[in-house]
C-alpha cells in the first residue's frame, strides 16, 4: 500500500509543478506579448510596461487565451496596426515557447 501512496503523491507533486509552470509561462508569454504589441503601437518605456501589465490582466477575464487575443486584436485595430489574426496567434505561440525557455533557464541558474 505504501508504494501506491508514494506513486500517487509523486503524481500529485508533478501535476502541481506542471500547473505552476503553465501559469508562470502563460503570464510571462503575456508580458512578452504585451511588450511586442506595445512596440507595434509605438509605445515605449513606462507606457510599454503598463500596456504589458494590461495584457497580463486581460488573461484573468476567462479561461484560455482568447481574452488576450481579443485585447491585442482590438487594440491593434484601434491603433491601425496591420497584423493579421494568424500573425498575432503565431506570435503568441512563439512567445510561449520563449517564455518556457526563459523560465527553465532561470531555474537552472
Amino acid at each position: 500500500m505504501n508504494t501506491f501512496e508514494d506513486r500517487q503523491k509523486g503524481f500529485e507533486r508533478k501535476f502541481a509543478m506542471d500547473e505552476e509552470l503553465r501559469f508562470k509561462s502563460t503570464a510571462r508569454r503575456n508580458k512578452l506579448l504585451g511588450l511586442w504589441a506595445a512596440e507595434k503601437m509605438g509605445l515605449s518605456g513606462d507606457d510599454a510596461q503598463a500596456y504589458a501589465r494590461e495584457v497580463i490582466k486581460a488573461d484573468l477575464s476567462e479561461p484560455g487565451e482568447e481574452d488576450v487575443f481579443r485585447k491585442i486584436r482590438a487594440d491593434f485595430d484601434a491603433k491601425g496596426v496591420d497584423q493579421s489574426d494568424h500573425q498575432i496567434r503565431s506570435h503568441m505561440a512563439d512567445l510561449l515557447g520563449e517564455a518556457l525557455n526563459q523560465i527553465e533557464a532561470e531555474s537552472k541558474g
